[in-house]
């Protein structure tokens, strides 16, 4: 079952193969097993975001999960997924119009049970893994920037690394509002948001 009709997939899928890099077979012998195509992974990493399942759910006899992993890793190194950000933030800004006078900056804490790189024990979990997103949204709710941190790190630390994804929004307004909420109720905030020209 495809995660989106084919009129959405198939101009995705135009415009994301002209940000792939040009890929050079470097085997000595040129004799190993063929290369899954870029175009059924990106099918299949789009299910992955539109349901918002497993890479072992949607692996079959086409891709591994494994293969899903490591191209999605290759295109990541390759600059593909900053780019493909940088599109789609532009993408939205032309269509729908991005607030950005209005900015706002909070961390979730999601579980992590099998780990990962940045999990740690979350405070809210008995100590359990788990992992947190800080996340900075336009006026209208639409996400800019996320950073992945562990679970136990305060949201106050997690705002400058955050503010430092709208790099990719381009120029903001004249000393646009971030709202903030407790966790951020501290004088480095304040001096992080004078720093950068904004208003807290």
């Amino acid at each position: 079952m495809p995660a989106l009709p084919s009129w959405i997939t198939d101009p995705l899928w135009d415009q994301f193969r002209a940000l792939l890099p040009e890929r050079v077979d470097q085997h000595p012998l040129g004799c190993h097993r063929p290369r899954i195509g870029d175009r059924i992974v990106f099918d299949k990493l789009l299910q992955v975001l539109v349901f918002g399942c497993g890479y072992q759910r949607v692996a079959d006899h086409t891709c591994s999960e494994r293969t899903l992993r490591r191209r999605r890793d290759e295109w990541i190194a390759a600059g593909v997924a900053d780019q493909l950000h940088r599109l789609a933030v532009a993408a939205c800004d032309r269509l729908i119009g991005l607030e950005l006078d209005r900015l706002a900056v909070d961390g979730c804490i999601t579980k992590a049970p099998r780990g990962g790189e940045v999990a740690g024990p979350s405070p809210v979990d008995r100590g359990k893994g788990g992992s947190k997103r800080s996340l900075v949204v336009e006026g209208h709710g639409i996400p800019l920037g996320v950073v992945p941190a562990a679970a136990n790190r305060r949201d106050d630390g997690l705002l400058a690394v955050t503010l430092d994804t709208l790099d990719a929004v381009g120029p903001l307004p004249e000393r646009p509002t971030v709202h903030l909420d407790a966790g951020y109720d501290y004088q480095p905030c304040y001096q992080e948001l004078a720093r950068r020209g904004l208003a807290g």
